[in-house]
């Protein structure tokens, strides 16, 4: 049964936020701060936050420096999933990724759909595991990222959170480098 295991610790993890807008700064930046403020309610701990432009170079150059930054066990990124041409993340960071995660797109669809219906197909939310770091690629509304943590990664980022979670497997997201075998 899915739920929390209060006879285990909680563990708080590293987490990195990034804004991706050619507008927002620090001051007006929602998304960042819904972001920001759930992360320090669970319990974890903001290792960084930036805010870069619509442009692929500059997100994935952000997002690769934090995957080789000790103490950062997970990116978020907020914007630039759409479909205009603007909308550059996926493209930036899915080259990226050493494992793609195919079923949080779907969990967050199925989450999405029930508040916004069809116009969650206007997203291209994705995921996947770089240097042993999680990313999470989000839409850059406030409603997104509060879909995505409160019913994803807020329980997928407790390590007491059964049957499974993604701290407990952290320590083995390397393993395919450590035995010379993937990128």
């Amino acid at each position: 049964m899915a739920g929390i295991d209060e006879q285990r610790p909680f563990i708080p993890v590293g987490i990195a936020v990034l804004t991706v807008s050619d507008t927002r700064t620090l001051k007006n930046d929602k998304s960042g701060d819904t972001l920001v403020a759930r992360i320090a309610e669970a319990g974890h701990k903001l290792m960084d936050r930036a805010i870069v432009r619509d442009d692929k170079a500059a997100i994935a150059a952000q997002v690769n420096a934090w995957t080789e930054t000790h103490g950062i066990d997970v990116v978020i990124t907020t914007g630039g999933t759409g479909l205009t041409g603007r909308d550059v993340t996926p493209e930036a960071l899915e080259p990226l990724f050493e494992k793609r995660m195919d079923g949080f797109s779907v969990v967050f669809h199925r989450l999405s759909y029930d508040k916004i219906g069809t116009s969650t197909i206007q997203s291209r939310a994705t995921a996947g595991v770089a240097k042993a770091t999680f990313i999470f690629v989000l839409p850059g509304s406030p409603g997104a990222c509060k879909d995505a943590w409160d019913g994803i990664l807020k329980a997928q980022l407790d390590y007491r959170h059964m049957p499974c979670n993604f701290v407990e497997i952290m320590p083995r997201l390397d393993e395919h480098m450590k035995r010379g075998v993937g990128k």
